[in-house]
């Protein structure tokens, strides 16, 4: 179906767009003038991980066809919690901890946004900390029936399973609306985006900008992406991917997406880079180990996009110097003092100082399945010393099976 914007015919193409509270209205608006947009994060971490970049590149998209995007980081709305996809009550950080988690998510968004040409950083403490709460209730409470609320996945599925929903999560929907309002009011806010998981939240907003000012606003989702795998996007077995490099090195960042699922990296290229459709679709063509060369792609644009050009080079020459056998200068590293290895540390303990195994059982099935190797040569026992003598320009290599690597610096 062609559209009259070519920002939504862009979205659609890609594969960015689940849900749309009214396709044809907003398609009307958006090919007639220049729209703000904005996407809410909560504070919650100090990175956010993948699985929000789809999000972060819906908006990176919105301005690359003039129009405004604004983010919304919700250090007030993170003292709440959204109980959206939780079974249980989200864990509250500190005041301190909330601040410092929003300056750091706010390094990621450089990235991907030119604040200097039209983009906003906004924060709902800003109006929700002042807010009076009789007052609130008294003005905006009435436009809320708890009936309808009931019915949103946030809540229902919690209730369904008999797991405890408190008043504070049940009012996260209450504020979250508001804070549409609030954009729509101070910026002319008119579309409000975010993930499937979202959609509840995101037509209470709409609604309650109805009946308090009369105008009609909009409302777009992008899917919760998982992988072929079934696995949650943004998750691995190593823990979470994230987006800050002070979270996770460049190199890691880079062989999350060189080693996606083959089903995957079509998918992953219309997503998270910039490519063309047609050069996308003639990687589509390819087949068996001539689509590594598609994941390298992804990988190179994903991580550019991200983290900029020469981490991405310096990633890829490390993965080369890897797998053929040199040590790399970017991979995982662990400091280790040289007093320690006088009297040699056991081989499976030193994978777990590493951090490529989460437990001395799971160092020695490594280790006893022949998985394991030093400096590139195969582990013999478990319980082999590494002393001095492993020691190669002032450092060990450590490789976990065939994709996990790290380097322990002798300080």
């Amino acid at each position: 179906m062609k559209r009259k914007s070519d920002l939504l015919n862009f979205l659609y193409e890609r594969g960015y767009i689940h849900q749309s509270t009214n396709d044809d209205g907003l398609d009307e608006l958006l090919a007639a003038k220049k729209v703000r947009a904005y996407i809410g994060f909560d504070c919650t971490a100090p990175s956010l991980h993948v699985g929000g970049l789809i999000q972060i590149m819906v908006l990176r998209t919105l301005q690359k066809f003039g129009h405004e995007p604004t983010v919304l980081l919700g250090s007030g709305t993170t003292r709440v919690g959204d109980p959206s996809g939780k079974d249980e009550m989200r864990s509250v950080p500190s005041e301190e901890q909330i601040e410092k988690n929003k300056q750091s998510i706010n390094k990621v968004f450089a990235q991907f946004i030119n604040f200097d040409q039209g983009a906003t950083s906004v924060d709902n403490a800003d109006w929700l900390l002042s807010l009076n709460y009789l007052e609130f209730l008294s003005q905006y409470g009435r436009h809320f029936s708890v009936n309808r609320m009931l019915t949103f996945d946030s809540v229902k599925i919690r209730l369904d399973r008999r797991q405890p929903l408190t008043f504070l999560e049940f009012s996260y929907m209450l504020l979250q609306a508001y804070d549409f309002l609030e954009l729509h009011r101070k910026y002319n806010c008119t579309l409000q985006l975010g993930g499937s998981d979202q959609w509840g939240n995101i037509v209470n907003g709409i609604e309650l900008i109805k009946r308090v000012t009369g105008n009609e606003v909009f409302g777009l989702t992008s899917p919760l992406l998982t992988t072929a795998s079934g696995a949650k996007m943004g998750k691995t077995a190593s823990g979470a991917v994230w987006l800050n490099e002070d979270m996770l090195s460049n190199y890691d960042y880079w062989q999350f997406w060189r080693n996606v699922d083959d089903a995957d990296v079509i998918k992953f290229l219309k997503l998270f880079t910039e490519l063309p459709i047609a050069e996308i679709d003639r990687m589509a063509a390819l087949q068996g180990a001539e689509l590594n060369e598609a994941k390298i792609v992804l990988a190179n644009e994903a991580t550019t996009l991200c983290r900029g050009k020469e981490a991405a080079k310096a990633s890829m020459e490390t993965a080369r110097s890897t797998f053929g056998g040199g040590i790399g200068e970017d991979l995982q590293q662990v400091e280790l003092e040289a007093d320690s290895l006088k009297d040699g540390i056991p081989a499976f303990k030193l994978f777990v100082a590493a951090g490529l195994c989460a437990s001395g059982g799971e160092a020695r099935r490594l280790i006893n399945g022949n998985g394991a190797k030093i400096n590139n040569e195969i582990v013999a026992a478990e319980t082999e010393l590494i002393n001095g003598s492993y020691v190669q320009d002032g450092k060990i290599k450590l490789t976990a099976g065939k994709k996990k690597h790290a380097i322990v610096v002798i300080v």
